[in-house]
């Protein structure tokens, strides 16, 4: 294992493991695979597509999710500050504003802090270090990137989709029939995010929804390529007998033409990942799955302590 420099966001070369993550998924991933390493891996490279601004404020959902989680006080459902109260909601509510998407009161001071932040010139990456460092976190948590890409989501109506308005707002029950990363052309990865790539002994994929919460980090140029050079690069199942166990991850694949189930997953990644994780609970998809992806089969939920803890082990001792 490589020599890891211990402390909050000393460096960024020589990580043992680089995770790319989502939300929630993505954010148990992280904190399984953290409690088994040294202090300062895995480097984690949050996605950036969900960002919107809400209520005026610069909301980065999938950043604040892996945060919380790591500093080890996320809400119940996995997002959010556990035990937070929600009276500006209430005083919106009152108000007549639309508050379906609902900020508690401390998540609501994290959002206030990164607007004054990047309105005062930081970036994204140093908000989100700041953030992560008043919380205690150590684990590195990059954004993909600084610049504004956005998930844009197409349904069957032929409309498109913030990706907030049809996750939250619509409760992602529209079929997905294209979607398209914006401005992820012009987008440049955030400083770290090729060095911790290129450096890291693997890269693994969080078990986070592809299209949504992996592709976008992906657009972003020089990342796929910086994976893709990589000699092992494994990725996390999202599905639990083909099915997702919150959100649409199987059902967007499927309506965007990819095949059902884990060879959805593996198809998804074509190309790119080696090996691929798969519950136990699907362990017959393991000889039925093509192609040269290695297929490793175990408990995959992560939700309870103790899943995770279980988890961190294999992976140790599966990857190392």
């Amino acid at each position: 294992m490589n020599d890891v420099i211990q402390g909050p966001y000393s460096s960024y070369s020589n990580p043992f493991v680089v995770l790319l993550a989502g939300g929630v998924g993505g954010a148990r991933a992280a904190r399984a695979i953290t409690g088994s390493l040294e202090p300062g891996s895995p480097t984690v490279i949050g996605n950036v597509g969900d960002d919107e601004t809400i209520y005026g404020l610069a909301v980065s959902p999938d950043l604040d999710t892996l945060v919380y989680t790591l500093a080890g006080i996320e809400g119940p459902a996995g997002w959010g500050v556990g035990g937070d109260t929600f009276a500006v909601m209430s005083h919106l509510d009152a108000l007549g504003v639309p508050t379906s998407f609902r900020l508690g009161d401390r998540d609501l001071a994290t959002c206030l802090s990164r607007t004054a932040a990047l309105a005062a010139g930081e970036t994204l990456s140093e908000v989100t270090r700041t953030i992560a460092a008043s919380l205690g976190v150590v684990t590195p948590v990059l954004p993909a990137t600084d610049d504004p890409v956005r998930t844009t989501i197409r349904i069957t109506t032929g409309e498109w989709l913030s990706f907030q308005d049809y996750f939250v707002t619509r409760g992602h029950r529209d079929e997905v029939t294209g979607v398209v990363y914006e401005g992820a052309e012009d987008a440049r990865p955030a400083p770290g995010v090729i060095d911790a790539i290129a450096t890291a002994d693997l890269v693994v994929i969080a078990p986070s929804n592809p299209p949504l919460s992996i592709f976008p980090t992906l657009a972003v140029p020089g990342i796929r390529d910086a994976i893709s050079a990589k000699e092992r690069v494994v990725a996390i199942s999202p599905l639990f007998g083909g099915r997702a166990l919150k959100g649409p991850a199987d059902r967007v694949l499927t309506s965007l033409g990819f095949p059902p189930g884990n060879a959805g997953v593996l198809a998804a990644y074509e190309g790119l990942v080696t090996d691929l994780v798969i519950d136990d609970v699907d362990a017959a998809d393991a000889d039925a799955l093509t192609g040269s992806a290695r297929i490793h089969v175990t408990r995959t939920l992560l939700g309870a302590p103790s899943d995770a803890r279980r988890f961190g082990a294999w992976f140790v001792e599966a990857f190392t």
